[in-house]
């Protein structure tokens, strides 16, 4: 007989079928065992009364993997409303060693346990209940590429190994490359530009490399991102609105296809609407002071907790818990970013906040040749560095106006959820203190 899947047995009932995976629990009730079978649809219990049957089960722990088959019988207290009876089991893979963790149970999420779950993840990842936040991952990630497919985006895949620091900065992996000085890629800035000359619109969903020595809980050494760029932009606005309309879709599509999975991990209310609201920089900190009374010292960014305070003020005075932090000031400006004709003093940038982080940071890029060369020099940066020189070869041969954005998957998964710490929305997270497993 073929093998049927968990899901599908309530079209099989009164049937004998053929079903496989993991044993996930077994117990022993009033003389039967019952044993509850795990495969990549989900649990099926399993009653075994026949002695012979419950003897090749002696001795073997959870992760033994089954071939059973057996009659289908209705059974509403049962997972998924049946049960198997009268069943007839091989032994596939013999498990004997006992589970470091009990993986039948919810696992224990609170900070002071992370080590302990990050370091029994290889088994901690068959619980159920973990499973479900790398479905709604891939179900996010999907839907990003959904809309951006739907808008005439390319997907590419550029190099990790470089030559130089994409961003300019000194927070990054590098490694001999046979004899060469070479790094990780901290984004894929330069190529995404460069192909831009290609394809108008281009976008990866890709591995990230930050050498930060920040222990918190939004911040790994290998991240996720979606980055997107896109040309013939007419202004800072038309990169906003597709960053905006692309979030849209995703976060609305999850809640729909993903409600079950939400609703069990107790994950946040969605508020949101289709026009996010726009605050600057200059205003966030004011909103900010007068409502908070705490004086912001710098100006160049948005502290942690006035990222947290801005959406909570434009989820309840604008209705949507997402918004973008906008104009920011010149100390903030990249050499790649476009510093705003009408103030000298701001660059044509914005950044999405969600539920208290940034999602993405968006900036119009500077096309004109000449006026890159000289942002590139005045950062101290060499125009003729071999991690530059043919990025800039691009804009020699015609670039247009364009712009997009670095758009972090791992916070957008945990702040969906409404998980604690951007390492539990990543399957085997890396930070300063773990490169295992």
């Amino acid at each position: 007989m073929d093998r049927i899947l968990s899901s599908s047995l309530s079209e099989h009932i009164g049937k004998d079928v053929t079903i496989e995976g993991w044993l996930h629990k077994k117990r022993l009730l009033g003389g039967l065992t019952f044993i509850n079978l795990r495969d990549r649809k989900g649990l099926v219990q399993i009653v075994i009364q026949d002695k012979k049957e419950i003897e090749k089960l002696r001795g073997l722990q959870t992760g033994t993997v089954l071939h059973v088959e057996g009659q289908v019988v209705k059974e509403s207290r049962a997972p998924g409303g049946i049960e198997i009876h009268d069943p007839s089991l091989t032994i596939m893979v013999p498990v004997l060693a006992e589970s470091p963790i009990e993986i039948d149970k919810p696992l224990n999420h609170k900070p002071e346990n992370l080590d302990t779950l990050f370091d029994n993840r290889v088994i901690g990842l068959r619980n159920l209940q973990e499973q479900k936040i790398f479905r709604i991952r891939a179900g996010l990630t999907r839907l990003l590429r959904e809309f951006l497919d739907a808008h005439d985006f390319v997907e590419m895949q550029t190099p990790k190994l470089v030559a130089g620091a994409a961003e300019g900065g000194a927070e990054v992996f590098k490694l001999d490359y046979f004899g060469k000085e070479a790094t990780l890629a901290q984004s894929p800035q330069l190529y995404k530009q460069i192909m831009v000359g290609v394809f108008e619109r281009v976008f990866e969903i890709a591995p990230a490399y930050r050498a930060e020595l920040s222990a918190t809980t939004r911040h790994v050494t290998e991240v996720t991102m979606l980055d997107i760029e896109m040309g013939f932009v007419k202004g800072i606005e038309d990169v906003l609105d597709m960053v905006q309309d692309m979030t849209y879709y995703a976060l609305t599509k999850c809640y729909e296809q993903y409600a079950d999975e939400l609703k069990s991990w107790n994950a946040p209310k969605l508020v949101l609407k289709k026009k996010f609201p726009r605050y600057t920089i200059a205003q966030i900190h004011k909103l900010y002071t007068e409502n908070t009374g705490q004086t912001i010292t710098t100006t160049k960014d948005l502290t942690p907790d006035e990222e947290k305070w801005i959406c909570e003020y434009a989820k309840e005075r604008d209705g949507c818990e997402a918004v973008f932090a906008t104009e920011f000031p010149l100390e903030a400006h990249k050499f790649y970013q476009m510093i705003n004709p009408d103030n000298r003093q701001t660059v044509l940038a914005g950044d999405l906040l969600f539920r208290g982080v940034e999602l993405a940071t968006c900036p119009i890029r500077e096309h004109h040749y000449d006026v890159l060369i000289q942002q590139i020099k005045d950062k101290g940066i060499d125009p003729n560095d071999p991690g530059f020189s043919h990025f800039l070869l691009a804009f020699k041969h015609g670039l247009p106006p364009h712009g997009g954005c670095g758009y972090g998957i791992d916070r957008l998964v945990e702040k969906t959820i409404g998980l604690n710490n951007i390492k539990e929305a990543i399957l085997f997270p890396r930070d300063i203190n773990r490169l295992t497993p």
